[in-house]
């Protein structure tokens, strides 16, 4: 275990590193564009498998300071960029419909939570703190799952297995996913109308279906120098205010504090909770500012393919095998009765089968992965409402899976 293993790219390899993340996310996006079997599949979860195959094929380390600068820099800034056209009017106009299947989704996932602790407690070691980690990742992503993993003060052992567990669930899931809407049973099942209307669409026009449906979403657009630098500086400056807000909130709100305090601490001494907030409130406040910038969306997505390809690195599927098959299956199990009751709930409500699955994979992956999939299968109206709903996911993960975890320790206190 102390041993480093053999790789092609040592961990201090910096350029090599950096340039085999840069090429990857760009063969990603490549491919997606280029090929419809890819475009089905979507770029994001390409970027998880490329990072698996290349950290089990040994090429790349699983542990290096450029994956902690993708972490630590990349993807706060990013996700800033993402939220950019995030105005809360907007929100409330645009997402009705996926906020009620979103938080279905999310109810589903305390209730897999709950199933996997009571068919695995006897296995799994720190059982609360797994509990309300994956409550909080499968309802936020792994933003949550980072942030819980420091509030539960759970073992780095059981973070790094349990993340090889998560990711390549995750992979699995987003595959499922994608495919559940081309199943006859689920056509006969749901009302199916986004997909419906891309038909109408394909018959109408020739061209549209020559191109795949990520390269119709994202058609070229006139971009400007000064643009550029008002997307980096911007997202820097409220990456900074952030940060600054949420460890002067730490610093002055003790650890061991209780009720209220507590809670406020858990919520803005979270950097990734803070983004949201101010981002959110920036362009709320600013609607034709801060929403018009052209080329947002577009770099904070590229920075999210790099977020997938590193978040693929850790899934060693030796480790999975010999250390974390318990673990694999705690996981599965959450996210498999995450999807049944999610499908279940959204037929009860009347919810089509799109809304069903973009809700089941925001509160899964988060708003990346489910914005990435609405854009892959061309549903085009559903893209904004997955990035709001998947950052409600954001907000509401970390509480959630506090409170599991809390529960889950009450249960089996001795």
């Amino acid at each position: 275990m102390n041993a480093v293993p053999f790789t092609l790219f040592k961990a201090d390899d910096t350029w090599a590193l950096w340039t085999f993340l840069i090429v990857a996310a760009y063969v990603c996006i490549l491919l997606e564009h280029k090929y419809k079997w890819a475009s089905q599949i979507s770029g994001a979860v390409l970027a998880l498998i490329i990072g698996l195959v290349a950290a089990n094929l040994r090429i790349i380390p699983t542990d290096a300071p450029v994956w902690d600068a993708v972490w630590n820099f990349i993807l706060p800034l990013s996700v800033t960029m993402l939220l950019f056209n995030a105005d809360l009017r907007r929100i409330l106009r645009e997402s009705g419909r996926l906020f009620g299947i979103f938080n279905i989704s999310a109810v589903a996932t305390v209730i897999g939570a709950f199933v996997a602790v009571i068919l695995y407690h006897n296995f799994i070691p720190e059982l609360n703190k797994a509990a309300g980690m994956m409550t909080g990742s499968y309802i936020g992503g792994g933003v949550n799952f980072v942030a819980l993993s420091k509030a539960l003060l759970a073992s780095g052992t059981l973070v790094s297995t349990l993340t090889v567990a998560d990711n390549l669930n995750m992979a699995l899931a987003f595959l499922l996913l994608l495919s559940i809407p081309n199943f006859r049973f689920f056509k006969r099942t749901f009302k199916h109308p986004y997909e419906d209307e891309i038909q109408e669409l394909a018959k109408a026009s020739v061209e549209a279906e020559q191109e795949t449906r990520a390269a119709a979403y994202w058609k070229r657009k006139e971009i400007s120098l000064l643009d550029i630098a008002s997307i980096i500086a911007i997202a820097f400056f409220i990456v900074f205010i952030a940060g600054k807000f949420s460890g002067w909130v730490q610093s002055v709100i003790p650890a061991d504090a209780t009720g209220f305090m507590s809670l406020v601490r858990i919520v803005f001494g979270q950097l990734y909770l803070v983004i949201p907030v101010v981002t959110i409130g920036l362009a709320t406040l600013f609607p034709k500012w801060l929403p018009k910038i052209p080329g947002a969306y577009e770099v904070g997505m590229f920075g999210v393919y790099l977020f997938f390809v590193v978040i693929g690195i850790p899934a060693s599927i030796y480790t999975i095998i010999t250390k974390a098959p318990i673990l694999l299956a705690f996981c599965f199990t959450i996210a498999a009765i995450n999807i049944v009751l999610t499908l279940i709930g959204g037929k009860v409500f009347h919810y089509s089968v799109e809304e069903c699955v973009i809700s089941s994979n925001a509160n899964l992956g988060g708003p990346s992965t489910a914005a990435g999939m609405a854009i892959a299968k061309g549903w085009t109206k559903l893209v904004t409402p997955a990035i709001l709903v998947g950052v409600w996911g954001y907000a509401i993960g970390n509480y959630v899976g506090m409170f599991v975890g809390l529960t889950v320790l009450s249960m089996f206190h001795h």
